[in-house]
């Protein structure tokens, strides 16, 4: 079997050898048949873990992943290696889905990768049924627990899914997990914490240069912005909270001659695509985004990561400028931080939780409506929510976490918006939806300690996720004053 193991990495991978914790994890999984939680951090390797003894069990690995542009690239680069791999999901039309899913049951494909909302649909719990499943990969697993960054209810379901499939051997992976996060992982899994072996490499990123700059207004954070573009010669992303601030910094670097490329959710899918490819490729170096940006970019020489404004979360900060510097050479972090971005985040999370009356005021109004959504639009629901503040977003809001919940399929965008469940209990409880409310503004405190912290930044997020006891990285502008370096 060690031969096997060591075989197959060479053969589809070319390497000779693993990293980290990779070779415990898959003697865990392949050897010992036990299950495994894995937090690793962003380009450490984490698919490896589960891809390689998918190639060796004898029978296939469903592979649950949260982000279709995701599940596109990771098959994309497996079919690359020569590895029977494929996806099912709302972009697949009905007869591939069918044909991928039969494949995948006779044995022909190894690895399937599916989105959680796939098992709203019976006919594919049906036939998933008949599949041998040798192992279950739950990737991005943070999405499971309800105080993680980036919570899907349909994630939550996970454990009810594996009595479906019959309990197969699961791996659960993921860069970003508190303690909390992490026993939230375990209890939805539908596992004892004595079934499972939490793996955690820690922030071992050394060649990451983690930076916070304060900025006073928008000039200094043009200088600043201008200042690293031509100090690190190499590709860069630098993000944005706001589309409107994205592009009048756009508009400067166009006046200033950098070719950069911009990419956003308010672009359609085929210009986010194109941007994608062209920042992938090394047509444009530079890429402004939102945080819409980065699941599935796996470029390795990537020199910055400048965040322009404040982001929202310990979390989301340390998956973002784990996108850097994937090669081990030398990379920039820096967060640029204002009051006013501030106060803009803790906008964001007011209006990313609306009350329980809210949620059934809409619910109730669509329900009014059903039998002629698609002949209205946003503006609309806005005029009936009696909308005196335009950057009140709290009904994007509830269209999102309605879909995310179930109750409504489509959009009033595509003309296909329906109805097909009721209110769910957690979008009708203040008392969930307060502690939900509370949880984002801690998160957001946390990442205010971090920029005001004036200990090593790195052993900081290393506290925040649960690694205690690391040493100072001495490649912070922290610890470039303590140790005057």
């Amino acid at each position: 079997m060690e031969q096997k193991i060591y075989d197959i990495l060479k053969k589809h991978w070319g390497y000779n050898s693993f990293k980290g914790l990779q070779k415990q994890i898959i003697d865990r999984t392949l050897i010992k048949k036990k299950h495994s939680l894995v937090l690793m951090p962003t380009g450490a390797g984490k698919s490896l873990c589960y891809q390689v003894p998918a190639m060796i069990f004898e029978g296939g690995t469903l592979v649950i992943s949260p982000l279709i542009a995701l599940m596109q690239d990771q098959v994309d680069g497996l079919r690359k290696c020569g590895i029977p791999a494929s996806f099912i999901n709302s972009t697949v039309s009905k007869s591939k889905r069918e044909e991928r899913l039969q494949n995948f049951v006779s044995g022909k494909i190894k690895l399937l990768y599916v989105t959680p909302e796939r098992f709203r649909k019976n006919t594919f719990i049906g036939k998933i049924k008949e599949a041998d499943i040798s192992l279950l990969a739950v990737d991005e697993a943070h999405c499971i627990s309800e105080w993680g960054h980036d919570f899907r209810p349909d994630y939550s379901r996970i454990g009810e899914f594996r009595a479906m499939l019959g309990n197969p051997l699961t791996i659960a992976l993921t860069a970003t997990a508190t303690k909390d996060v992490q026993a939230d992982i375990i209890k939805k899994l539908n596992l004892d914490k004595n079934e499972i072996k939490i793996f955690h490499q820690g922030i071992e990123r050394p060649n990451l240069r983690l930076e916070v700059a304060n900025t006073y207004d928008f000039e200094s954070k043009f200088k600043l912005i201008s200042q690293v573009i031509e100090e690190y010669s190499g590709p860069g992303i630098i993000y944005f909270s706001l589309i409107k601030t994205l592009s009048e910094f756009s508009e400067y670097l166009e006046r200033k001659g950098i070719k950069h490329n911009v990419y956003h959710g308010k672009l359609d899918a085929s210009e986010r695509k194109k941007m994608q490819y062209n920042f992938m490729s090394g047509a444009s170096n530079i890429v402004l985004a939102t945080n819409a940006f980065g699941m599935g970019v796996d470029k390795a020489d990537i020199r910055f990561v400048i965040h322009a404004e404040v982001t929202s979360s310990v979390e989301s900060y340390y998956q973002e400028i784990g996108r850097s510097g994937r090669d081990g050479l030398a990379s920039l972090c820096i967060l640029l931080y204002s009051q006013n971005d501030l106060l803009t985040q803790m906008e964001f999370i007011k209006w990313s939780n609306p009350n329980a009356d809210y949620y059934h005021r809409v619910f109730d109004l669509l329900m009014a409506n059903k039998d002629k959504l698609n002949s209205l639009d946003v503006d609309y629901f806005r005029e009936q929510m009696s909308f005196k503040d335009k950057n009140d977003f709290r009904l994007e809001t509830v269209f999102s976490m309605l879909d995310r919940y179930g109750v409504t399929e489509g959009s009033l965008e595509e003309k296909n918006l329906e109805v097909v469940s009721t209110l769910p209990e957690q979008l009708s409880d203040d008392d969930y939806l307060n502690e939900k409310l509370l949880s984002d503004n801690k998160k957001l405190l946390a990442l205010v300690n971090y920029i005001n912290n004036k200990n090593c930044r790195r052993v900081y997020i290393s506290d925040y996720f649960g690694f205690p006891g690391e040493k100072d990285c001495r490649n912070c502008d922290n610890c470039s004053i303590k140790y005057g370096e």
